[in-house]
């Protein structure tokens, strides 16, 4: 990889494609592609458009991210996190490019006590979760990958929890959050700002450095989606923004009050002290990015 290195953004249109397409300008020549003209079902499309571009660098930002309708099309879930990422990998280890993968804390049960660490063996509860799983196993058939296992993953672009919950708090008087889930809310401008930082590192990084591998990215500190709720309605109001439902009106509940079609990890805390340690990178307080998310929306609203 050079200075120059043409990168395949593969997502472009989604939240962290968004601020992906930002962060990758300063590396090299960014092809960005999203649907119509990206079609992940087709193996055959799919590795044309790659061998077309023949990038030094491929960033796959695209995923099926409905967790609970994936229990119901397991098939689409399956070919865009499990099989697209493995013909990516086949496809960039052919052209001797990286490819750059991201995953999810659903490839864990939740069980465990302490935050996850890369070594952990997964056990997802869901099909969304399994389907990433296999993703991350596809994707590492790439000698030179970088997978990054995230969650809770907010932004300012394109649908997220933050964005419901100032909705649903201008609606409403009164709100009801799960408060036993936990983890680590980070925003797609860090995943998007780590990923491009990284990436500068490893340009010139062999095949056989032993940096390429997986990850775990997310922001620092840890809370529940009730906690969650609260600063964001919290923050929103102090930035003048005018809501029904202040932060104590925030009702925290149970996992098993709000049953849904997919099962969702209680503890979705994961270790960020591998990729810190081999890349020098600081990863701030999940307060720092959700407070400038909603400070953006916050802004928006009453421009």
């Amino acid at each position: 990889m050079g200075s120059d290195a043409g990168i395949l953004l593969l997502g472009a249109n989604g939240q962290l494609g968004h601020e992906l397409q930002r962060t990758l300008a300063g590396l090299g020549r960014v092809t960005a592609l999203d649907v119509p003209e990206l079609d992940f079902t087709n193996a055959a499309a799919l590795r044309g458009i790659v061998r077309a571009h023949r990038p030094q660098i491929i960033v796959n930002s695209a995923a099926y991210t409905a967790v609970d309708k994936a229990e119901s099309e397991p098939d689409l879930a399956f070919a865009v996190n499990a099989a697209a990422p493995g013909i990516l990998a086949e496809e960039a280890k052919t052209l001797g490019a990286c490819l750059v993968q991201y995953s999810t804390d659903y490839v864990f049960d939740g069980r465990k006590s302490a935050p996850y660490v890369e070594g952990d063996v997964p056990n997802p509860l869901s099909v969304y979760g399994r389907s990433k799983l296999e993703g991350e196993r596809g994707a590492a058939g790439c000698p030179r990958h970088l997978i990054f296992r995230t969650s809770w993953v907010v932004g300012v672009h394109g649908h997220n929890f933050i964005k419901t919950m100032l909705r649903l708090a201008g609606e409403r008087e009164t709100l009801r959050v799960v408060a036993d889930q936990h983890g680590a809310p980070t925003a797609a401008a860090l995943l998007a700002q780590v990923t491009a930082d990284i990436l500068m590192l490893m340009q010139r990084a062999p095949q056989g450095d032993l940096r390429w591998g997986l990850y775990h990215l997310v922001a620092g500190g840890e809370t529940s989606w009730h906690g969650l709720a609260r600063h964001v309605i919290a923050r929103a109001a102090a930035r003048g923004l005018k809501l029904k439902a202040g932060p104590d009106a925030v009702a925290a509940i149970t996992t098993a009050d709000y049953p849904t079609p997919a099962a969702r990890p209680a503890n979705s805390r994961l270790d960020t002290a591998k990729l810190r340690a081999a890349f020098g990178v600081t990863l701030p307080d999940w307060r720092r990015g959700v407070d400038d998310i909603v400070d953006q929306l916050a802004a928006g609203a009453m421009a």
